[in-house]
């Protein structure tokens, strides 16, 4: 676990999301859990052992199944954005794994049937302030990975934690995103609202500037290739060249180029079906 500043943590070495908490004499503050729920245990002892306030509540940057399987290991309240309320209330109640792999962390697990989804008790629409212990807790809907996703700010300690917003050595999501939505969350990152915040991307821990223009170049090219692209060809099949050229802009680990080329394929075909030959009847956000 690493201190970022006072009273405030990161943990990147679980298999899944970077995870966040901020441990106060009122409580801890907890922003997102690891898709095990073994790892979401260990991850609860830990934070026991921090100390602080007794109440305590979980944060779910996004409806991610990487974020939000092992909430329930985490046993305490869980706050979010509506959209991401009401992509659970399109889940049926217990998790059910896919045949199609989505490049997803959690798709390396084995065993993961039967957990029980834990819907957000606590939701907001644009802008939500916790104050605990003479802390503001900023959380702001900043969508474009997914529809509601959001960032927790801190700005007494210069903190920012953006989720998927900005992604480290990996691809991003792209089934459920607005990549235009994305790139005005991504240009009100690198704005000086923002220039001496320490910011935590969802995967991969903290990220420096040059990462968030990479991000944001990323998104441009796919968003002006699938434009050239939807000109030409209909078939949704055909996303299939856009996959390597894309892939050689990210500096990927070799253990995981099988695993991240097929995120990037699914999220192309999802997201080629659903902005540019969208079907009549055509499934909502999970």
């Amino acid at each position: 676990m690493q201190q970022l500043a006072e009273n405030v943590y990161l943990e990147d070495q679980f298999a899944g999301v970077t995870l966040g908490a901020i441990n106060l004499p009122h409580g801890l503050i907890q922003i997102d859990a690891p898709p095990s729920m073994d790892d979401s245990r260990t991850w609860r002892a830990t934070l026991l052992n921090l100390g602080g306030g007794v109440e305590r509540i979980l944060i779910n940057l996004d409806a991610h199944p990487d974020r939000t399987l092992g909430a329930r290991a985490m046993d305490c309240t869980v706050m979010a954005h509506e959209k991401t309320a009401q992509a659970f209330r399109n889940r049926p109640n217990t998790f059910k794994p896919q045949v199609e792999e989505t490049g997803a962390d959690w798709e390396q697990f084995s065993g993961m049937g039967n957990v029980r989804w834990v819907p957000p008790e606590i939701t907001f629409t644009e802008r939500m302030v916790i104050e605990w212990s003479g802390t503001s807790i900023v959380l702001e809907h900043h969508p474009g990975p997914s529809a509601g996703s959001i960032w927790v700010i801190l700005p007494k300690q210069k903190v920012i934690f953006v989720g998927d917003t900005v992604m480290k050595q990996q691809p991003p999501f792209l089934a459920w995103a607005n990549i235009p939505l994305w790139l005005e969350s991504l240009e009100k990152l690198q704005s000086r609202e923002y220039h001496h915040y320490a910011v935590v991307s969802g995967r991969g821990g903290t990220v420096s500037a040059a990462v968030i223009q990479s991000q944001r170049d990323l998104l441009t090219r796919v968003q002006a290739e699938l434009d050239k692209f939807a000109s030409k060809y209909p078939a949704l099949q055909m996303v299939e060249p856009l996959v390597q050229p894309l892939m050689s802009m990210i500096r990927v680990p070799a253990a995981r180029q099988k695993q991240y080329a097929q995120r990037l394929r699914h999220g192309l075909q999802r997201y080629y079906s659903r902005h540019y030959h969208r079907l009549e009847g055509a499934e909502t956000e999970e």
